[in-house]
């Protein structure tokens, strides 16, 4: 499946991760290397296959993680077919059960809306590590596990923080929900309109 049919339809899904699920309302669609169906070079991995980005190549339905700043674990949900890269970042999802559980991973004033609220707080609210990379998100064994609902419309716009494709729509999410993290464009990214 090509990452942006993917990103759709994951609005709405349900992610459980340790003692905690939640709905995923925000999502962003990452391609692959120049060679493959859907170039990207906002991707990790745009310099092809090698590093920790293998994850990426398939098969779909795989959790690659990496962390962010080296700081921050996020997730993606890898869509392509084996060989061939495509992924979907997990921006924000609203905790359904377990809010005690995630409220204790992410601090006591953190508001019940922000639990989940950027890809490291998702993370952080699921309990989802690196050692989470490269799990089968659909085996019912499986430590984080997701469940697809039905198809949701759902807003675009561009990714948050990317410096390279900064103009590409592959941002989804569903409108109104508190939970969607705000839109910051990267400093590094060339002005609006001068990206692809």
């Amino acid at each position: 499946m090509d990452p942006l049919t993917a990103a759709r339809r994951l609005l709405g899904a349900a992610l459980q991760g340790r003692g905690v699920s939640a709905t995923i309302v925000e999502v962003e669609a990452y391609g692959g290397p120049l060679d493959g169906p859907w170039p990207d070079a906002a991707s990790h991995s745009f310099r092809g296959f090698g590093g920790r980005n293998w994850v990426m190549f398939g098969p779909a339905g795989r959790l690659y993680t990496y962390r962010s700043h080296g700081i921050h674990v996020c997730a993606n949900v890898v869509c392509a077919t084996e060989e061939v890269a495509g992924a979907v970042l997990l921006r924000a999802a609203a905790v359904a059960t377990g809010i005690d559980v995630a409220q204790a991973r992410r601090g006591d004033s953190t508001r019940q809306a922000a639990l989940a609220r950027g890809p490291g707080n998702l993370c952080s609210a699921l309990g989802i590590t690196m050692d989470d990379n490269g799990i089968d998100l659909f085996d019912p064994r499986s430590s984080v596990r997701l469940t697809l609902g039905d198809e949701r419309d759902g807003a675009e716009g561009p990714r948050v923080g990317v410096s390279k494709a900064a103009d590409r729509p592959w941002r989804f999410w569903l409108a109104d929900r508190p939970e969607v993290s705000s839109y910051r464009r990267s400093p590094r990214a060339p002005a609006p309109g001068e990206s692809d």
